[in-house]
């Protein structure tokens, strides 16, 4: 594979002449540069009136590698031979450079050019690039790759650093200004060329690289170029190698988008999100552009109205800056009624709100970029989980988040520079464990979590937010004007009558299981657990009727019903011959629920074995509700025509290396989150940690 690289434009604030000048003090020897050993002129000629200075030079550079290397080689040091075409008048410098050593096996090329700035012909511009081929190292080709890479992007900068040294010298000196070149007067007879020869003052001098044509280290047109300053005020610090890639990038789109292509800080962030690698990065942020132009994301901030009820009901909001500068985005997520927001409003709706968000939070770092003079390109989200419960555990909500991260980890890559959770819960880990997996490495090492009140004080937000902008429910004394969510009213719920949105009423019908409860016939589902430590979670609704929940343990799985991996749904599953406190024991304690209500719970397991989710038909107290009904209460009850319960349920396990996993994500993670993690982690190990929420 070849490798390539092209450097910005780099800007010499001193006239072309006066660069010439120190440009020429690097031969034949620059003690600047330790690994240029020295160099000879093999060539050397001028047209006839000294506009077009052509020099070929043979240049030895000591390579700098381990000695194995070296030894398999045979060489300490390399030769490149470069060729440098200089015109006084078009006041251009083009330098051709390729190597000679080990030619058969490593092709070095590069290119180099100083011209005149376009803007201002004071000042003086550099561009270069390389490309690096090995055809064969013995064996040692990916390391050699590696280390000529290195080495090569370590002595660009110095090149520059070395050039700024002799310009100061030739000033310290008295030579601050060279005048620029004129054309000898020409007597009357020699004014005419002879036949066959050309103005040498008019010698047509390509770019290197180029035949008839642009050469494919050019990058985008002459007023489309980067320069570093450009780049350092606006981007940040990148290495050679990433300004490299971010101007190939920038070529790409401009060859395959003839239209407007991203701002630089966007397609800066597809890079960082690759590790800069040029091909994923290219692959990523092209289906990130189809999916914009698709959906016409660009014009979102200019048609997207959120209906009144988000506005009320949504916890969330701007809210000044963080101590970098960076937008701080609230989101008081522990009072959002998630589930009440997807019923009124649908996925859909708050699909485009999140991503609203986001392309504000883009814009705000524009503006905070010049607000404060500096590079800001991500923002900080600042959530609070108080209020977290299990009601939030509703698996259409997990599925709608989790797809709203997909979208956003797609689209808005490295726009998130920290995230400070506050205020988390014990039920924290079974979120956690949910979603986690399907958030991008490099996106999880920016969150920093608090349970209690441990966000108060040193290491708190006060680290990370100045104490005039932490929010005044959160012990500070900024008011905070986002709305405060709450429980949205059934009332604003949709209907399944609701055409526009059958899809959605339906896809979260089939999230669900159906099922009757008859007086006498429970519905019960089995769960074998192997591991301790599994998290079972559950969620249902009760349609009609009042109902009777419980979980169990039992010492043996059950005989009666279908079989089905790692679980059994259907009536009644136990025998009467079973007994509480022997056979099988009560690890949640019975949990009335009433028609309309909705029930979220989860439960870590202490032991392996089969555990049994019941729904029963309530009864009055004194009428043995809790009790395991048996098989004869069973006939009975199906052949007896009677009051019938009806609910829609959802259970999942959530394996226990997964949910240790996630557990051990949470200490590692920069946090103070170790008090909650030693909680959930004792409570588990101790006996079993179990709770239900009921929402109506």
């Amino acid at each position: 594979m070849v490798q390539k690289y092209q450097s910005p434009v780099r800007v010499y604030k001193y006239p072309f002449e006066l660069v010439m000048a120190a440009y020429e003090k690097r031969f034949p020897t620059c003690p600047q540069i330790p690994v240029f050993l020295g160099s000879e002129v093999l060539h050397e000629s001028r047209s006839a009136d000294g506009a077009v200075h052509v020099v070929e030079r043979s240049c030895r550079l000591r390579v700098e590698a381990p000695r194995l290397l070296r030894k398999i080689a045979g060489v300490e040091h390399v030769v490149f031979v470069q060729r440098n075409v200089l015109n006084w008048k078009e006041r251009t410098l083009l330098i051709e450079a390729h190597n000679e050593t080990l030619a058969s096996r490593v092709v070095v090329k590069e290119n180099c050019s100083y011209t005149v700035h376009p803007e201002n012909e004071e000042w003086t511009c550099f561009e270069q690039s390389a490309s690096l081929d090995i055809r064969s190292f013995f064996g040692f080709e990916s390391a050699l790759e590696k280390i000529a890479m290195k080495q090569y992007t370590a002595n660009i900068k110095r090149g520059k650093e070395v050039i700024e040294h002799y310009l100061k010298e030739l000033i310290s000196q008295g030579t601050s200004h060279i005048p620029r070149w004129t054309p000898a007067p020409v007597p009357q007879e020699d004014a005419h060329p002879q036949g066959g020869l050309r103005d040498p003052g008019s010698l047509e001098v390509c770019r290197p690289g180029s035949a008839g044509g642009p050469s494919t280290e050019t990058v985008g047109t002459e007023g489309d170029k980067l320069d570093t300053d450009y780049i350092e005020r606006c981007l940040g610090h990148l290495t050679p190698m990433q300004e490299s890639c971010l101007i190939q990038l920038r070529h790409w789109l401009q060859e395959t988008h003839k239209g407007k292509i991203p701002k630089d800080e966007h397609i800066l962030r597809f890079l960082r999100a690759r590790d800069f690698h040029l091909e994923r990065a290219w692959e990523m942020l092209c289906q990130s552009l189809s999916w914009r132009k698709q959906h016409q994301v660009d014009l979102l901030l200019q048609t997207w109205r959120p209906p009144a009820l988000l506005q009320e009901f949504y916890a969330g909001g701007w809210h000044y800056q963080d101590i970098d500068g960076r937008p701080l985005y609230i989101l008081r997520l522990g009072h959002m009624d998630t589930k009440g927001l997807m019923k009124a409003v649908g996925e859909e709706v708050l699909l485009q709100h999140v991503l609203s968000v986001n392309e504000e939070g883009q814009k705000r770092c524009e503006g905070n970029t010049k607000q404060f003079g500096r590079p800001i390109s991500s923002w900080t989200c600042l959530v609070d989980l108080e209020g977290l419960s299990l009601r939030h555990l509703w698996r259409p909500g997990v599925k709608a988040l989790l797809r709203m991260i997909e979208v956003v980890e797609d689209n808005y890559p490295e726009t998130l520079g920290r995230l400070l959770i506050v205020r988390a819960p014990r039920v924290f880990p079974v979120l956690w464990t949910l979603i986690s997996p399907f958030i991008n490495e490099n996106t999880r090492q920016k969150f920093l979590i608090y349970s209690g009140s441990n966000y108060q004080g040193p290491g708190g937000l006060v680290d990370y937010l100045d104490k005039d902008v932490i929010p005044d429910f959160l012990g500070g004394e900024c008011l905070c004007n986002i709305p405060e969510g709450g429980l949205v009213p059934k009332s604003l719920y949709m209907t399944e009558e609701d055409q526009e949105h059958e899809d959605q009423l339906r896809q979260w019908t089939e999230t669900y299981q159906s099922a009757s409860v008859l007086r006498g016939s429970p519905h019960e589902v089995v769960v074998e657990i192997v591991e301790r430590e599994s998290v079972i979670t559950w969620d249902f609704d009760i349609l009609r009727g009042d109902v009777l929940f419980s979980l169990y343990h039992a010492k043996q799985a059950p005989t009666l019903g279908p079989q089905e991996p790692g679980a059994r749904a259907g009536g009644q599953q136990t025998d009467k011959g079973r007994a509480l406190g022997g056979d099988y024991s009560r690890v949640e304690a019975p949990l009335v629920c009433r028609e309309g209500d909705s029930i979220q719970g989860s439960h870590v397991t202490r032991w392996p074995g089969v555990y049994l989710l019941q729904w029963q038909m309530h009864s009055a107290p004194g009428h043995g509700a809790c009790s395991l009904p048996g098989v004869e209460d069973v006939l009975t009850a199906l052949q007896s025509p009677g009051p019938r319960c009806r609910l829609l349920y959802y259970y999942e396990v959530l394996a226990s290396e997964d949910f240790r996993g996630s557990m051990s994500s949470l200490e590692s993670c920069t946090s103070r989150f170790s008090q909650l993690s030693a909680a959930t982690s004792s409570s588990s190990s101790g006996h079993s940690h179990s709770s239900s929420l009921v929402s109506r």
